[in-house]
């Protein structure tokens, strides 16, 4: 940081330069710190104007705070009387103008600037780029809750990225081991500030995920103890918060004090506001465990002996039961059933063995009757034995027929054949004439038809002013049905009955 009105060169023209000294005389740290003051208030102006984010800021009575850039922080303060008159009150991650003097106070050995008065110019670029990136892993969802996973209930082995020397690593273990002794701790050594701090993290972070199934680690512990923005700075930074993504076990973050928020806390599956919370979150309680398994070991002991007494109530009734109680005479009850079953069980298969037989001897004669060589012979000599007769037959009838008898014969059965033919046409033809419908109209009978030709068979049928048709052995006439005489219906004079059978269309016969 390069201050108005200052001039390196001239501090070789001091009383109190390094040439000066020889470099063999020790001086008291009181000498020292006064020659420090002098050379302060020798070099610097009595005013200066310096350009710097706020950080740390912290507000009672007075005000306490940092002037930060990229490369440098300073220690700032503005008394009481100058505080309540400003005319607004610095913030963290604001960038301002403040103007005043530099001091050494010897007590402490620390250089502060104290202000008297603060311009505000901005939002400083450090806090921008926090927030600018803090927008972008929200964007890629890096922030979400349902992201996070949940932390292991019974880790084997924790790993715990923080820095050896630190006092963070002592809080974390000291709890661990009182909580429970059980879960083994792997110390990860990084740096946790200064420019190489955010690589050596992601590195670290990087082999654990990678490596995890070779050391055994079930969860990550990143840790650092309190300090200012610019200590914590390392844990904002962009690769550090992809690394914690990426883990494939549940990272814890603990970073600084309760009221420090970094890019790291807020992309962990889970935020720890201390290193000790963050131990107490992922080991469990050792004595609530015992106290635990405790109770269930007096849970367990008290179900046991209650079933134990119950299953000895229950024996103790069934051995009270007649089969439990003399055994032989159940045995010797049922052994006579058992014998009747076995000589039954004997003389079924006797006799499924007898069926058995039978039917396989039935088989075996069927079969053999049945044997192609036997069906072969069977048949040849029944070929053979109609051959011969069929010889015999041919030779009998060749050599000794009498012709002449035989076509007497042929022509007496010939001449019976057509009587019998004659007889049989003769009979049919008396008895179609005995049905022929003309043949009954012959005799003198007629028959009567209405305009669809159907028959008249009743004079009800037969309605005044109607045309019918007669018809006769030789023709037909036509006719119109005139009314009935007022007399009554005339009776019709007697017909001599036919004297055969008539029926003038089949319907009877």
């Amino acid at each position: 940081m390069t201050l108005p009105g200052f001039d390196p060169s001239k501090m070789a023209h001091q009383p109190v330069s390094r040439a000066a000294l020889p470099s063999d005389a020790p001086i008291s740290v009181s000498a020292l710190a006064a020659r420090i003051a002098r050379a302060i208030d020798d070099g610097l102006p009595a005013r200066v104007r310096v350009v710097g984010e706020v950080g740390n800021c912290k507000r009672s009575t007075h005000w306490y705070f940092t002037l930060r850039d990229e490369k440098a922080v300073i220690s700032a303060a503005i008394w009481g009387n100058k505080a309540s008159k400003s005319r607004f009150e610095p913030r963290d991650g604001l960038r301002v103008i403040a103007t005043g003097h530099v001091d050494y106070y010897a007590k402490t050995g620390r250089i502060t600037l104290i202000v008297d008065a603060l311009e505000p110019v901005g939002e400083g670029p450090l806090d921008a780029r926090k927030r600018a990136l803090i927008e972008e892993l929200r964007a890629l969802g890096w922030l979400d809750h349902a992201r996070k996973r949940p932390l292991p209930t019974f880790p084997r082995r924790i790993a715990v990225v923080t820095s050896r020397t630190g006092a963070a690593l002592q809080d974390v273990l000291d709890t661990m081991k009182r909580r429970c002794p059980a879960v083994e701790v792997l110390v990860v050594d990084v740096r946790v500030q200064g420019e190489d701090a955010a690589p050596q993290v992601a590195r670290a972070l990087r082999a654990l995920s990678e490596r995890r199934e070779v050391f055994g680690i079930d969860a990550v512990l990143l840790t650092r103890g309190g300090g200012s923005a610019e200590d914590l700075h390392a844990f904002n930074e962009r690769e550090v918060a992809e690394a914690i993504v990426r883990c494939a076990v549940p990272v814890v973050a603990a970073i600084g004090h309760e009221t420090d928020t970094t890019i790291a806390d807020l992309v962990a599956d889970e935020r720890a506001a201390t290193p000790t919370q963050a131990a107490v979150r992922l080991t469990p309680d050792g004595a609530a465990l015992l106290r635990q398994v405790g109770a269930l070991h007096r849970r367990l002991a008290s179900d046991t002996r209650r079933r134990l007494d119950l299953e000895r109530h229950r024996l103790l009734s069934a051995s009270r039961v007649g089969l439990f109680a003399d055994p032989r005479a159940a045995v010797r009850e049922r052994w006579g059933g058992v014998m009747r079953c076995a000589a039954d069980l004997r003389a079924a298969a006797s006799r499924a063995a007898s069926t058995a037989a039978r039917r396989l001897h039935a088989a075996a004669v069927a079969l053999e009757r049945h044997r192609p060589a036997e069906a072969y012979a069977r048949r040849r000599a029944m070929l053979t034995s109609a051959d011969e007769r069929l010889r015999r037959a041919m030779h009998g009838a060749i050599t000794a027929p009498d012709l002449g008898g035989l076509s007497t014969r042929l022509a007496r059965a010939q001449r019976a054949a057509c009587a019998a033919c004659a007889a049989r046409i003769g009979e049919r033809e008396r008895t179609l004439k005995a049905f022929d419908p003309f043949a009954v109209l012959a005799r003198g009978y007629t028959c009567t038809f209405d305009e669809r030709g159907r028959l008249i068979r009743s004079a009800s049928d037969a309605r005044p002013g109607r045309h019918v048709r007669t018809r006769t052995a030789d023709g037909e006439f036509g006719s119109i049905v005139t009314p009935r005489p007022q007399g009554g219906p005339s009776r019709p004079p007697p017909i001599d009955p036919p004297r055969e059978p008539l029926d003038l269309f089949g319907e009877g016969g």
